[in-house]
């Protein structure tokens, strides 16, 4: 009996490969035996517990299928058990590299389904939180996609500039890493004596620091090399397959929430969007890059411009009274028992709330049906989006351009798995 025919599935890219190469055998005499191998979940290329089930004909990869879920906690059921503000320690350890931003993207969303705006005092705060969280985010993702391809110099160059913010987070919140720093209404405490002259003297230095960096890297001819029309993701892909953030903007769509629909007053500020051409790995470290410039430019404004007032909204059955309130007043009293107790009073209703976070859209949709916890919680991880283009465009790479990919869409497992 004749053994049964096996069509093989050849990807496109791996196909284009071939005909670029100009063979004269035909590409089903070239394949071989198929080989399978995991990347991940303990490999520090995957920037955290993502597993890679790579198939690999010889060096070149011809599916992959990214497993995630190893850093799963159920972070949505456990919002759905606890009062609105005890949830804020819990974003921090989504994208656990700009925790401050998640934890403004969460209260922002409760505050929609309150009803409540900021005074522009404490919008500005949280301004100069976003865009720290930001610089912090990309020096780290820039540095780490550097060492990736080989480049140790840049990477201990970002990460000594984004110990300055850490120093910055510490004085204004008392910790450095897990900060939850933001309250539904407010923030937890005014800025401190030296915080703006210590962000302004930060702003001065760390633009020399993207100039090296950029001088480092964008010529360089092995980073050129690795990077250049790798990973492409074109327009339509980046839109189907739903990427946000600085991986979308690489490909050439101009979307930014802070433009689009601006929240905190940033239509107050001025500052440019960077957009990529090609939407390779080349533009979307240079998209970072650029972001950091931009951050740096609306830091500045915020600072120039910071009004004076309250940093919370005024409603004393709703936000906590200041703490030398509570300690000398009886009715303050009363409102910080009760609403630790039995939380805000939140009305019936839905919500979503999408902020630009560093890694894309950190989006959070709250189903209320009245009192201090939600119904329902759903967040929306820019990470996990993010990375369901890989199955896309790694199919006619090399195995050793894998981490070049990864590196270049800066994800975060915290989020993604939640």
């Amino acid at each position: 009996m004749p053994a049964p025919t096996v069509e093989l599935e050849i990807p496109d890219a791996l196909a284009k490969a071939h005909q670029a190469a100009g063979s004269a055998e035909p590409l089903e005499d070239v394949l071989g035996e198929k080989l399978i191998i995991n990347m991940g979940p303990s490999h520090p290329a995957t920037h955290g517990v993502l597993r890679l089930v790579l198939e690999l004909d010889g060096e070149v990869i011809t599916k992959a299928t990214p497993d995630v879920g190893y850093l799963h906690r159920g972070d949505e059921k456990i919002a759905e058990n606890m009062h609105y503000n005890q949830f804020i320690p819990y974003t921090d350890r989504l994208d656990y590299l700009a925790p401050i931003a998640n934890n403004v993207a969460y209260a922002l969303a409760v505050e929609k389904l309150m009803g409540w705006t900021l005074p522009p005092r404490g919008q500005a705060i949280r301004v100069i939180c976003c865009e720290l969280a930001r610089i912090s985010s990309h020096l780290l993702g820039v540095g780490c996609f550097a060492m990736d391809c080989g480049a140790m110099t840049v990477f201990l160059y970002t990460f000594s500039e984004r110990e300055k913010v850490y120093n910055l987070v510490e004085l204004l919140t008392g910790a450095r890493f897990t900060t939850s720093y933001t309250r539904v209404g407010g923030m937890i405490r005014d800025l401190p004596p030296g915080f703006v002259e210590g962000v302004a003297k930060f702003c001065d230095e760390v633009i020399p620091v993207v100039d090296e960096t950029d001088g480092l890297l964008s010529r360089n001819r092995i980073f050129v090399d690795r990077t250049k029309d790798l990973g492409v993701i074109s327009k339509e892909d980046a839109l189907s397959f739903g990427l946000s953030g600085p991986n979308l903007r690489a490909s050439g769509i101009d979307h930014d929430l802070r433009k689009r629909q601006p929240y905190l007053g940033y239509e107050q500020y001025d500052f440019d969007v960077p957009i990529g051409s090609v939407g390779d790995c080349y533009d979307r470290y240079f998209v970072r890059m650029e972001e950091i410039r931009q951050s740096v430019k609306i830091i500045r404004q915020v600072l120039a411009t910071l009004p004076s007032g309250p940093i919370a909204v005024h409603d004393p059955k709703n936000v906590a009274p200041p703490k030398t309130q509570v300690l000398t007043k009886m009715e303050e009293l009363i409102h910080h028992f009760i609403l630790h107790t039995e939380g805000i009073d939140a009305p019936a209703g839905e919500v979503y709330f999408g902020h630009e976070n560093p890694k894309g859209e950190l989006g959070f949709y709250i189903n209320s049906k009245g009192g201090g916890t939600p119904h329902r919680l759903k967040i929306r991880a820019p990470s996990f989006c993010n990375l369901s283009i890989l199955p896309k465009i790694l199919p006619g790479c090399m195995m050793s351009d894998v981490v070049a990919v990864l590196g270049s869409l800066d994800f975060v497992m915290g989020e993604c798995d939640r």
